[in-house]
């Protein structure tokens, strides 16, 4: 099955290419959407042998809708989202990738909380949005997620079925509601995880945590009202 990984990068030159150094080689494509980097992001990735596209829209969510347009041309099987920042281990990407071809399964989520962390890479507020989203989506769909983690696995053809539409925090979230209102089959499995290189944009100041908070609390609440997806 072919396989696409998609790197949303904002000012990530000092991590990008290990990340995509360490990507699998059956990985058929590597692509990184530059998100408005200052820095030698999209050079250092092009370099390392990306293919590199650009997204003015700031917003993680926009990057990852700029990479889904483009793979749209290619005949991909499966997509691989991964972050930039090298916190997570892109030489488990075949740990996500394996329960799909094997088991077809349809969306694999790699949880950070069930997998080995260094000690401060998944601070408290990282945690505790996981618990809060996790509680609710249970509540709401009787599903349980362990973490909102960006490493994860989909089918292509499944994704699409998704209709994704949030260009910001709110993606992680809005991915695994619309997976369990589509009936995809679902797994969890473990990933390692670790302190990244730079500061996080998100838990890495107070007002990007409340505004990653109140936006991910404001997606599950959207779903709520909007009917399952057939």
């Amino acid at each position: 099955m072919r396989t696409a990984v998609i790197i949303p990068a904002f000012n990530e030159e000092q991590s990008i290419a290990k990340v995509i150094n360490d990507i699998p080689s059956s990985v058929n494509e590597i692509i990184v959407v530059n998100n408005n980097s200052t820095d030698k992001t999209v050079e250092t990735a092009k370099q390392a042998g990306a293919t590199v596209l650009h997204e003015t829209y700031k917003g993680y969510g926009a990057a990852c809708l700029k990479g889904i347009e483009y793979c749209k041309s290619k005949q991909f099987d499966i997509i691989v989202f991964l972050d930039g920042d090298y916190s997570d281990y892109p030489e488990e990407t075949n740990l996500l990738i394996q329960p799909i071809i094997n088991d077809e399964y349809d969306f694999i989520l790699g949880s950070r909380v069930l997998g080995k962390r260094e000690k401060g890479a998944l601070p408290f507020q990282s945690q505790a949005g996981s618990i809060v989203a996790g509680f609710l989506i249970n509540l709401f769909w009787k599903f349980k997620y362990t973490d909102l983690g960006p490493f994860r696995a989909i089918k292509f053809d499944k994704l699409l079925k998704l209709n994704m539409e949030d260009k910001w925090f709110g993606w992680t979230v809005e991915m695994q509601i619309r997976a369990v209102k589509a009936g995809l089959k679902i797994k969890e499995v473990p990933v390692s995880y670790r302190n990244r290189i730079g500061k996080s944009k998100v838990t890495g100041t107070v007002k990007g945590t409340i505004m990653a908070s109140i936006i991910i609390i404001k997606t599950i609440f959207a779903e709520v009202l909007k009917k399952n997806i057939d």
